[in-house]
């Protein structure tokens, strides 16, 4: 199996490929690099399913200077296909021909036909000099032909001389390969290929090929789905549940599968999903993470050992001494081989260079126990392989110079069949077992995220391979420079199977292997799948009709929602076909309900300007005549597939149903909810008929029935304040309006209520936000939640979170913002009331959250602000120590002050020592603050920020010495390019101070052992271009300039292999282009 990167597309030959177009200004010439833009072949847009069959052509055109005619058609030769030419060109000096389909016009609609072809001009004298072109094509109705509009120069063809026209004769030749075209749209991956592909996150194809791999090993999909998992178990919250669902839909459904659940199991969110990872470092995570979950504590499962047994392999690292009988050795263990494609050809040539032996001598000489240095042989020999061989092609390098990941597109083969018992079994030690034969087959098939296509030996192999492919050359015998393209489209993950455990890897895994409870889970979840696709289906023959009642009235008023009457999405739906009689609806809802169908009236609802639904009218009995799908066409103008209605029915004393009362124009169907002020809560009581000419009084003892007590009516209290002599006409009032009501409050009470009324109380609520608080440390986690008010200013905010918190100041808490896109917290925090209200701090673009960080400071803000907190790394000077500090003083401070500050916390070396502060980025040291430089615009997050001791020996230089930049390197072999490492310093160098000299220092300044220091070489560099110096060198004179600009860049080099541990702090050195670490949360 092959995994593959996409190609991007590649621009094509200038000239060559233009459908033929009659201009009809005769001065206005098709130019010669005129281009239509084509479809690669290897694209997947223009992916062909199986092998074409090939057809040729041989057109003899007499009396060729005696056609009249523009253009010139043969007859049809392929699938009604013909050759189209221009004898005079189309309008333009030179030959034109195309391939064309003659029946175009008789197709169906839609059609199209994928085709490779050549055409061809014989040379009749000498067969070399035939003019040939070949090229691709998708034609269609639009474009039906294709080919050259400059195929060759008239003068040519046209004189005699050349051999292209004998006797009035012209020879074309034409060569057609018809292709099936796969249509995407409706291309049917299961159908075609029995697979089907995994959907992308947004980044996650990397993750798709790994999983599409790990699938397609039987052996390890049968250990998946014996891997312990319960019936109580969420898939978003267990792995190996996650992973044998994905496994059962990719063997068992019959369209591409998500991969939202494993990724949630991961403990992923949005930002991971998008965020492109190595797929060998996931591969690495996901297989530790399974190996931990195939064990149980105190029980031995049946596929605990499962990753080891298919993917371990041993080799050994050893070092053998040349003269003396001494050998080192080791074993190490690995999952997965990284091979390199730089300077390779081919897997062969990668595994011949990660066996190559290395020869320690000279300067490189190695250390061996009692006999000091020797010369020595190192390398790698394998052990043993494993039974499934996975092959991380190492198509990506860093570049140092760009300071970025740049891919190799070099041409590099690998074989269908692998034998890694070549050669007498070269890679082999000497003490591996060679019972076993280490023969391996490639397995192949193209995963395209979603898609899933055949693909033949040569495709599969060769358009992988990378490097670059050549056009067939326009004028073969003319000396043309052949036009040449980077093939990007290349794999970077191989995984052979051994032959001889080919029949235990590939073993059949089928129904019986998966738990009963993952079938039952996963056949209901398809079976619902399906039932809503069938829905989907027919939802055109249906129509969703939502009813709401008094009950669901009621049930409105709750904690979140209370300016309308209903949520729509909460009340009883039915499907109903559309050709039904509304009637039909009708007894559907007695049965229901149990109301018979003459006690029902239905009301139509209305869409209000402020968003709100309410109900409008009563349907009329001619409307209720009709089938369903008329009414929802005539009651909704926004032609959606849903009816929305309210059921009016009227209940008798004994609750029993009573026929609905006439509604005349004078009657207006109000609503009404009481307000208790001092519970806080708000309810549905019920709904009345009013008169329009009617005043509110009147209606006051059945809004005391309504209530349960005895009121006064207090139409002050209302949201829009009612004048209670006029008539609830005159009031505006109509069907579906809402009245709010409470008890009249008692005169002259001490309760204090937080909303003593209605219109404070609907204040509140539409304001109301639940916020969820994490700490900015952790950043994945909800710490607590509270109810507040968007209107609530900066200070009540962090006053109620310190008060949560237990914070007696709460200037000492800071928030901040949180990203609705990456889901991660703004990079920087709210500044002291540098907001008005609680939504400005949660509105992000167009989005609004419900999340905000906070910290703990441990000096309030406001004052936090005037200061300017750096981080230094301090560098002792006789210990072997790095001490990070964080210096906090105000913004306007010096580097003086940051020194001084620093001298409180550090251990010096005499109390007269002096510090300096260097900016440090890359290895490499770009500055001395000054020590009258301000503090305010330095930024440690980029930089590096360094404190150290001054030497004694830098302190009085002569006019002749110099202080130069000393940085440790290494030399990239294959890029030839310099990497530096470690940490700078600066060295006080005499005039006239050899080399020996100065690595006498160098060595004791380091304390370096002497076998160590006698394998570095020391290098003067400039502009990255090391110029190696001897012992007798004089270093000073390298160094001529001083005190300028980019002198980093000048530095005495020191080679040697970077064996140090690296520090945490040095993580900031490269934020910008820092790639986040895979991690598997769960």
């Amino acid at each position: 199996m092959t995994m593959m990167t996409p190609p991007p597309l590649e621009p094509e030959e200038d000239e060559m490929l233009v459908p033929h177009q009659e201009l009809v200004a005769a001065d206005a010439a098709q130019p010669m690099e005129v281009v239509a833009q084509t479809e690669a072949a290897s694209t997947a847009e223009s992916q062909p399913a199986e092998d074409p069959q090939t057809s040729r052509f041989t057109w003899t055109i007499e009396n060729f200077t005696r056609i009249n005619a523009k253009k010139h058609y043969s007859d049809a030769f392929v699938v009604g296909g013909r050759v189209l030419i221009f004898p005079k060109g189309n309008n333009v000096d030179h030959f034109s021909m195309y391939l064309d389909v003659a029946d175009s016009a008789n197709l169906p609609y839609g059609w199209s036909r994928y085709a490779q072809f050549s055409l061809a001009v014989v040379n009749q004298i000498q067969q070399k000099y035939t003019i040939r072109k070949d090229t691709q094509h998708q034609f269609n109705a639009r474009e039906s032909d294709w080919g050259f509009t400059s195929f060759m120069p008239l003068s040519e063809l046209y004189d005699p001389s050349r051999g292209y026209l004998v006797d009035d004769t012209v020879v074309v030749e034409a060569e057609v390969a018809v292709r099936k075209m796969v249509d995407y749209w409706t291309y049917d991956s299961k159908k075609e290929t029995g697979y089907v592909g995994l959907k992308n996150q947004g980044a996650t194809c990397y993750m798709n090929s790994l999983l599409q791999t790990l699938y397609h090993i039987p052996y390890f999909r049968k250990a998946v789905y014996h891997m312990p998992t319960t019936e109580n178990d969420m898939p978003s919250g267990s792995i190996p549940l996650a992973l044998q669902s994905l496994f059962y839909k990719l063997q068992y459904s019959d369209n591409s599968v998500a991969t939202k659940e494993l990724t949630k199991s991961f403990g992923w969110d949005t930002y991971d999903s998008f965020m492109q990872h190595d797929v060998q470092e996931l591969n690495r995570v996901l297989c530790e993470k399974l190996e931990d979950k195939m064990k149980v504590t105190n029980l031995r499962t049946v596929v605990e050992g499962t990753i080891e047994k298919l993917f371990e392999g041993h080799h050994i690292n050893y070092i053998e001494c040349i003269n003396v009988d001494y050998k080192s050795n080791r074993k190490e263990s690995f999952y997965d081989l990284q091979l390199d494609v730089k300077g390779c050809c081919d897997v062969y040539a990668s595994f011949d260079k990660y066996v190559e032996v290395e020869r320690l001598e000279g300067d490189n000489k190695y250390h061996a126990e009692n006999h000091g240095l020797q010369d020595a042989k190192k390398g790698v020999l394998f052990l043993d392989f494993p039974p499934v061989l996975q092959l991380q092609l190492k198509r990506f390098e860093y570049d140092y110079m760009r300071d970025t990941m740049v891919k190799i597109n070099d041409r590099y083969e690998f074989p269908l069949q692998l034998d890694l018992d070549r050669d007498d079994g070269k890679y082999l030690a000497p003490d591996a077992d060679r019972s076993i034969r280490n023969l391996y087959a490639l397995h192949r098939y193209k995963f395209d995220d979603e898609r899933v296509t055949k693909e033949d030996t040569k495709k599969a192999l060769e358009e992988q391979y990378g490097g670059e492919e050549e056009l067939p050359q326009i004028n073969p015998g003319f000396n043309n420079a052949p036009f040449k393209f980077t093939k990007y489209s290349n794999a970077y993950m191989l995984v052979y199977i051994r032959e001889s455990d080919k029949d235990k890897i590939m073993c059949n895994v089928d129904e019986k292997d998966i738990a009963e409870h993952l079938r039952v889970r996963l056949k209901k979840e398809q079976e619902e799948k399906e039932h809503k696709k069938k829905e989907k289906a027919e939802a055109h023959l249906y129509t969703i009709i939502k009813v709401a009642r008094d009950e669901n009235l009621k049930e409105q008023i709750g904690k979140d929602i209370y300016f309308d009457l209903v949520d729509h999405e909460k009340v009883r739906s039915f499907r109903i076909q559309k050709q039904l009689p509304f009637t039909t609806f009708k007894e559907e809802v007695a049965k229901e309900y149990g109301i018979p169908v003459q006690f029902q009236r239905f009301w139509l609802w209305a869409k209000r300007q402020n968003h709100t639904y309410r109900p409008n009218r009563p349907l009329s009995p001619h409307e209720e005549t009709q089938s369903v799908g008329q009414l929802r066409e005539v009651s909704n103008k926004a032609h959606n597939a849903e009816l929305k209605l309210f059921l009016e029915v009227e209940l008798g004393p004994d609750l029993r149903p009573l026929p609905p009362p006439e509604k005349s124009k004078e009657d207006i169907l109000l609503f009404f909810k009481l307000y208790n002020p001092e519970k806080e809560e708000l309810c549905f009581v019920g709904r009345l008929f009013v008169k329009a000419l009617g005043k509110p009084s009147e209606i006051l003892t059945k809004l005391n029935e309504m209530a349960g007590f005895e009121i006064k009516f207090e139409p002050n209290v209302m949201c829009e304040h009612i004048d209670k002599k006029a008539t609830f006409r005159a009031s505006q009032l109509e069907d579906g309006d809402i009245i709010c009501f409470q008890k009249s409050p008692i005169p002259d009470s001490d309760t204090q209520m937080r909303y003593p009324d209605v219109p404070s109380y609907l204040e509140y609520v539409h304001n109301r936000q639940v916020v969820h608080f994490r700490l900015l440390e952790k950043p994945k986690d909800d710490d607590f939640s509270l109810e507040l008010s968007k209107l609530h200013t900066y200070d009540d905010v962090v006053e109620r979170v310190a008060r949560q918190l237990g914070v007696d100041d709460p200037a000492k808490i800071r928030l901040t913002s949180h990203n609705c896109y990456s889901q991660q917290p703004k990079p920087q925090p709210i500044r002291y009331r540098g907001v008005e209200h609680l939504l400005d701090m949660l509105i992000h673009y167009n989005q609004t959250s419900d999340i905000l960080y906070y910290e703990v400071l441990d000096i309030p803000l406001p004052e936090l602000q005037g200061l300017k907190t750096l981080k230094v790394a301090f560098h002792h000077a006789t210990k072997d120590e790095v001490v990070i500090h964080s210096i906090r003083l105000p913004k306007n401070s010096t580097i003086a002050d940051v020194i001084n500050d620093l001298k409180t916390k550090v251990e010096l070396s005499s109390p007269s020592a002096e510090l300096r502060l260097l900016e440090v980025f890359y290895h490499k040291i770009y500055k001395i603050f000054p020590l009258h430089e301000k503090i305010e615009n330095i930024n440690d997050q980029y930089w590096t920020l360094r404190a150290e001791e001054i030497p004694e020996e830098e302190k009085n230089l002569g006019p002749n010495d110099r202080l130069i930049h000393v940085y440790h390197f290494m030399k990239d072999p294959l890029q030839n390019q310099i990497q530096n490492f470690g940490d700078p310093f600066y060295l006080a160098i005499r005039e006239g101070e050899t080399l020996a000299e100065v690595k006498e220092r160098i060595q004791k300044k380091l304390q370096v052992p002497d076998e160590e220091f006698c394998k570095w070489k020391f290098a003067f560099i400039s502009m990255n271009r090391p110029d190696y110096l001897q012992d007798s060198d004089v270093v000073s004179a390298r160094f001529q300039r001083r005190d300028v600009y980019g002198a980093w860049e000048q530095y005495l080099g020191l080679e040697h292999a970077d064996t140090a541990p690296k520090r945490a702090y040095t993580a900031n050195q490269n934020r910008h282009t820092y790639e986040k670490p895979v991690r598997i949360y769960n």
